[in-house]
């Protein structure tokens, strides 16, 4: 009879501890799963306000790309019009400084400020020439010395950081001779900046021939549309907000004929 009831009372005693046993077990893994479900829902919602890795296009040049300050409106810089043709995988800094050559922009620490900040993937696109034909001893360089040199050091340093160069040459004046032909304003400047594009093997656009097709195409007085003619200023180097956008497109659709690697942040 005593031996039938210690059965009985190891019975009773094993089985709530059992019992507990299980239910801890349950309960602890009911925990885990809770919180790894608390996890993954809080790293879905933490990645989605991450904001994706945009890959920079810089932009180094003269005032025919550059920004102006809002007294100089409606005159802008192609520059400016760019960042409406680039898709949310990049994002354009526009450096490019009125009055610059290649060799003041250099001095002014203007290059290095922007080499410094280059990275891995990153487009540098390069347009001097307007200012470097001045006779301003600050500004001026030769064509096929000092103003290829200044766009090698552009072109080596960019790809030392292992950015991607991309040489333009310089957007026409539009300087019509008593026929109505554009006049050549930058003579050997273009064919320099095509023979450095070509010697160190990095892509070149030529602006300046798709910006003297467009002007011819449109004449002496239908261009003024795209350039800076108000009642108070008539300007035939820089372009207005229209202008800027247009051949900012001229831009991008050479560099897709081009099939250059900027094509595909391009709209």
């Amino acid at each position: 009879m005593t031996g039938t009831n210690k059965k009985s009372i190891l019975k009773f005693e094993t089985i709530p501890e059992l019992f507990f046993v299980s239910y801890n077990t349950i309960f602890i893994k009911m925990k885990k799963t809770g919180i790894l479900s608390i996890l993954f829902i809080i790293s879905l919602v933490t990645f989605s306000f991450v904001k994706p890795k945009q890959t920079n296009i810089w932009l180094i040049g003269d005032s025919t790309m550059a920004a102006k300050k809002p007294e100089r409106l409606p005159e802008s810089g192609w520059g400016v019009a760019l960042a409406e043709f680039v898709t949310h995988k990049a994002v354009v800094h526009n450096h490019a400084a009125s009055g610059r050559s290649t060799l003041s922009f250099i001095s002014e620490g203007r290059w290095k400020s922007v080499a410094d900040s280059l990275q891995k993937g990153d487009y540098v696109i390069i347009q001097f020439g307007h200012n470097d034909e001045k006779a301003d001893a600050k500004l001026h360089t030769e064509p096929f010395g000092s103003f290829k040199t200044n766009l090698k050091k552009f072109i080596d340093e960019s790809r030392e950081k292992g950015a991607n160069p991309i040489i333009c040459s310089s957007i026409v004046r539009r300087h019509f001779d008593g026929k109505g032909n554009l006049i050549d304003t930058h003579g050997d400047y273009i064919k320099a900046a095509m023979e450095i594009a070509m010697e160190t093997k990095t892509p070149y656009i030529n602006m300046e021939a798709a910006t003297r097709k467009l002007v011819s195409e449109m004449g002496p007085d239908k261009s003024k549309e795209i350039f800076t003619f108000t009642n108070r200023k008539q300007d035939s180097t820089h372009v207005n907000v229209k202008g800027a956008s247009v051949i900012a497109k001229l831009f991008v659709n050479e560099a897709k004929a081009e099939s250059l690697s900027i094509a595909k942040l391009l709209k």
